[in-house]
């Protein structure tokens, strides 16, 4: 019995040595690749290990319900410093440590739960609860652990009845019914979320060496195989696809909302809009939708290597019922550049481009620059007067996607500064001759815009070649690529930064994002996350630049164009609107020292107002302009050889139609070409 036992520990710990061994020797291998590679690489010291040790901890445990005050304060004392030294010595048993206390815990809570499961609960207990937006100190006492989770499972209860009825009367009426089963299926999807957890040793890893990796700046990640063929899939206009758009719903289930009738799901004939997703499996493992992250879930979807899809799904609340999908190579309509024309006093021409995407299989004509040249001139084909560029909410892609973009609106001359890992410096210039549209330009950004499309609106705002309007960008100014950890692995790899460009003036956008000529307030601006809110950005700085180049029209002209819009701007009733609209939005949002009592009629009080402000956002979007939008002549035709373009297509006409700030770039043109009379 003692040999046998002996035999058992000693295999145990040696396959924990094991597990220790290969963490190390991916997290070694991510730092060399990062020591060698990334623009400025940092030191494996105490900074190091304080932040890893810290984002690990938030991450597991973002809601301070699994660890003990007790353990994360004997973890800081034995791990908090020490992580740097025990990675250089290639002893990463910590991290089997840390998951071994997470487990213990995570099952500490599944029993907790599964007791309350079959207890009543006391709604009457006299309570309050706090909001709080950020990170808090891990507070659990051993023996409070039952009552913090009696107290979440009593909010999520309330919470979950509060939505059921506009009718607080009839939902007090029907509360014992309610609650049954809404604790039910609370307690139900807790221990989804706590199983899934404890069978998930990877993602366990992973996130780890992301969180290592995320040290050097936030735009440096761990990818694996998986994550890698689902962000470079978002980088692309054709991809594997299943044919299916989804949207969450006020109840947070995944629902179809659209169906691609030329993509493999509508083929199937068994799903229709508005069936809910209940679970997702690549054959190897399968996520239940409500306890799993939305991240795991699109990973799952979007990955290339993922060809063979069973979708779970479930119809009007029915009998769950199983569908396998083959994914095939789709057009992706949403991140497809498009044009439009629009009329009013003149005629301009609009251009949409959601995201710098590229082919990463050498074809490197196709892409969204060739795109984009191939609207224009259908644009110009119908005689427009001036361009207008949409770049909001597009995040970036392909920074040679970038520079032939600029190339085809700059003539010739330098257009950006780039600084390599080595500190070398290197000047971009336009790649190409000449100019494919020579009138005036408009580029519309917001808080979403960032990296490829800040770049590009940089050299636009230098050259004097586009007004910009909207709100400030994210402020990202690095460029990244996606390397192996070793030649021949196909299974890790790291998203590195490996350089900072910089406008030609000099100056960077880093970190405070490129300022629009003029300011407009847009919806969300005050919420979205900014570069410089990222706790290991890059810091912004500025060049010694003695480049020459030659604006296009002069300082005044521009200043002069932004001081009319921002006149029309300020006394607009629609931007007004936005304003008071967002410090609604940012008093919901600050939750910080919001506490209310645990009872129905608060929480109810508490959503019902979240949901009158969401519906007013909602019916604020549909505010109407009426303009007057179509398709070119050529998209015309287009639309008659390819009719099932056209639902999308007159998605794009409507929300265009109430676009205000497409009219106020209009006025922009006009006010250009008054000028340009008068001069």
């Amino acid at each position: 019995m003692k040999k046998i036992t002996f035999a058992f520990l000693f295999s145990t710990f040696s396959l924990f040595a094991q597990n220790s061994d290969a963490d190390c020797d991916i997290l070694l291998k991510i730092n060399k690749l990062l020591q060698k590679e990334h623009y400025s690489p940092k030191p494996v010291d105490d900074s190091l290990s304080a932040y890893i040790f810290d984002e690990l901890l938030n991450d597991l445990d973002p809601s301070r319900n699994i660890f003990l005050k007790s353990q994360t304060d004997s973890l800081s004392n034995t791990y908090r410093l020490q992580l740097d030294n025990l990675i250089l010595k290639k002893d990463c048993s910590f991290l089997d440590n840390i998951k071994k206390i997470y487990k213990k815990s995570l099952a500490r809570n599944k029993t907790i739960l599964e007791k309350l499961n079959e207890q009543a609960i006391d709604f009457n207990i006299k309570d309050t609860i706090r909001f709080k937006d950020k990170n808090f100190n891990f507070y659990l006492k051993a023996n409070e652990v039952e009552k913090a989770w009696n107290k979440k499972i009593r909010f999520e209860i309330f919470n979950d009845i509060a939505g059921k009825s506009k009718n607080l009367d009839s939902l007090k009426l029907n509360f014992s019914s309610l609650s049954q089963k809404s604790k039910k299926d609370i307690i139900e999807n807790e221990l989804c979320k706590i199983n899934s957890s404890l069978s998930n040793d990877k993602s366990f890893e992973d996130n780890f060496y992301n969180i290592f990796s995320s040290y050097f700046d936030p735009h440096t990640n761990y990818f694996s195989d998986d994550t890698k063929s689902s962000f470079v899939s978002t980088l692309s206009k054709e991809k594997l696809s299943l044919g299916l758009e989804v949207g969450i719903n006020e109840k947070n289930e995944i629902i179809v909302i659209e169906i691609d009738p030329n993509g493999p799901a509508f083929k199937t004939g068994r799903i229709k809009k508005g069936d809910q997703i209940v679970a997702i499996s690549n054959q190897k493992e399968t996520l239940e939708v409500s306890c799993s992250s939305l991240q795991s879930i699109a990973t799952l979807i979007s990955s290339e290597l993922n060809t063979n899809i069973t979708l779970t799904l479930k119809r009007n609340s029915g009998k769950s019922f199983k569908v396998n999908i083959e994914k095939q190579v789709l057009k992706d309509d949403q991140n497809t550049v498009y044009s439009f024309i629009v009329d009013r006093d003149i005629r301009v021409g609009y251009i949409k481009i959601p995201s710098f995407y590229s082919s990463f299989d050498g074809e490197n004509n196709q892409g969204c620059a060739q795109d984009v040249a191939k609207e224009t001139i259908k644009l110009i084909q119908d005689d427009i007067k001036g361009l207008i560029i949409d770049l909001t909410d597009n995040g970036g892609g392909s920074m040679e996607e970038a520079v032939k973009l600029a190339g085809l609106f700059i003539d010739r001359g330098p257009i950006s500064i780039v600084v390599d890992n080595k500190k070398e410096l290197s000047v971009i210039n336009d790649p190409y001759k000449g100019v494919i549209y020579k009138g005036p330009i408009i580029i519309i950004i917001n808080g979403n815009s960032a990296s490829a499309s800040e770049f590009f609106a940089d050299i636009m705002q230098d050259y004097n070649r586009a007004v910009l309007i909207g709100s400030t960008s994210l402020g990202k100014a690095t460029m990244q690529t996606i390397l192996p950890l070793e030649k021949k692995d196909e299974h890790h790899f790291v998203k590195l930064t490996v350089s900072k460009f910089y406008r030609i003036t000099g100056k960077s956008h880093q970190a405070i994002g490129v300022i629009p000529d003029v300011p407009i307030p847009t919806v969300y601006q005050d919420i979205l996350q900014k570069e410089s809110e990222f706790p290991t950005a890059l810091k912004n700085d500025t060049l010694n630049s003695r480049i020459r180049f030659t604006p296009y029209v002069t300082n005044e002209l521009i200043e002069s164009l932004a001081h009319k819009s921002r006149e029309r701007v300020a006394k607009d009733s629609y931007f007004n609107s936005i304003i008071n609209l967002n410090a609604k939005i940012d008093s919901v949002i600050d939750k910080s020292n919001l506490e209310i009592p645990m009872t129905l009629d608060a929480i109810f009080k508490n959503q019902t107002s979240i949901i009158n402000l969401s519906e007013e956002i909602n019916n604020f979007a549909k505010d109407d302009l009426n303009l007057n939008v179509s398709n070119s002549e050529y998209n015309k035709s287009l639309l008659l050889l390819y009719p099932s373009l056209s639902e999308y297509n007159k998605i794009q006409l409507d929300n265009l139609r109430s676009n205000h700030y497409l009219n106020e770039a209009i006025s922009i043109i006009n006010d250009y070409k008054a000028l340009r009379r008068n001069n």
